[in-house]
């Protein structure tokens, strides 16, 4: 009756390989990041060896059974402090690349609509506007996509945006 107990308590055999294959994914994933990324994360030594060695090896062979080692020890360790790490780049990096789109709808509607999208975006950033210069670029990129010349304005545009999104908050 013992035994039976102690059996279920303890995970199967294909958990086990589930849960080793997710912590030498997640080992893996150290591999690709920054080093300055790689040097905030709370990694004992000799992980961060394993990792920095990893990141010189070229022959596939070598890299494959580097990665299992990683994966190794990554089992010996707590994985959450790397885990929740990892997310928090992944959300800082959803968080610019949403930023980044807002600016190009910004940028593509006040190129398209002109002083109408302009007033738009005076109202939706509630901040004070240097609205001749924008207008100024506004129209110099409209000249540019018309005449297909090289993306000065739109540019200079880009990041007039970026500032006054910046100081507005949004």
């Amino acid at each position: 009756m013992q035994d039976e107990d102690d059996s279920d308590e303890r995970p199967s055999k294909s958990e086990r390989k589930r849960q080793s294959s997710d912590l030498q994914a997640l080992g893996e994933a150290l591999i690709d990041l920054s080093q300055s990324e790689l040097d905030a994360l709370p990694l004992p030594d000799n992980l961060r060896d394993a990792v920095e060695l990893a990141r010189r090896i070229t022959a596939h062979g070598g890299l494959y059974r580097q990665k299992q080692y990683i994966g190794k020890l990554m089992r010996k360790i707590d994985a959450e402090p790397i885990r929740a790490a990892l997310s928090a780049k992944r959300d800082r990096e959803r968080v610019a690349a949403l930023r980044f789109r807002k600016l190009e709808h910004w940028r593509e509607r006040l190129i398209a609509e002109g002083p109408a999208a302009l007033d738009a975006l005076i109202a939706e950033t509630q901040t004070q506007v240097d609205v001749p210069g924008l207008s100024r670029l506004i129209h110099q990129a409209q000249r540019e996509r018309r005449t297909e010349q090289p993306p000065k304005a739109s540019r200079e545009l880009f990041r007039a945006l970026r500032e006054l999104l910046d100081n507005s908050n949004l």
